[in-house]
């Protein structure tokens, strides 16, 4: 079974190592970027220049659809027959729109808000960055419903840094059956 973890920069070695994850992608400011991954084939790690911003703001690279657009493309490129890694600096925001963007792009027919707050009861302090989600909810269709799954899951459990976690790629098998 195949799954795809979230984490925050400090963990990615290990996270790498102990789920021997073959995708690995990094959202981090261009301060910040990390080179290619020793572990990760060079053509299985997305690196996204991007901030942590919700709106332009002058020297800060907000979200644009061509992230989006990459996150997605890099989801139907992976094979699933090993883990892959999302991460950003905390583990809280950048990566947990990716996880949650790919979870929508693989699962189509399930419901945004579904998986949304699987994600969350998984890690009470996500908090998906809005502008990147409403980005990929343009993308792939889903009419302003991931956008509208922010607003209904309410405001995360505050923390500086999260910590790793998990859902099944194929998000037909529930929360409750993999643990």
């Amino acid at each position: 079974m195949s799954r795809i973890i979230v984490c925050p920069l400090s963990h990615i070695d290990d996270v790498i190592r102990l789920e021997q994850a073959s995708h690995l992608l990094t959202l981090l400011g261009p301060d910040y970027m990390i080179e290619a991954h020793g572990a990760i084939a060079a053509d299985r790690h997305l690196r996204l220049k991007v901030h942590d911003i919700d709106e332009t703001q002058p020297g800060q690279i907000a979200p644009q659809r061509d992230h989006a657009a990459s996150v997605l493309a890099f989801a139907d490129a992976w094979d699933r027959t090993s883990p892959m890694v999302i991460h950003c600096w905390a583990g809280i925001s950048r990566s947990t729109a990716a996880m949650w963007m790919t979870m929508c792009k693989l699962n189509p027919e399930r419901d945004e808000l579904e998986i949304l707050q699987a994600m969350r009861a998984r890690a009470p302090h996500i908090a998906p960055n809005r502008l990147l989600v409403a980005h990929a909810d343009a993308l792939l269709g889903r009419d302003g419903r991931m956008v509208d799954a922010l607003d209904a899951v309410g405001p995360a459990i505050g923390r500086s840094e999260g910590y790793p976690f998990f859902l099944p790629a194929d998000f037909a098998q529930t929360v409750n059956d993999v643990a």
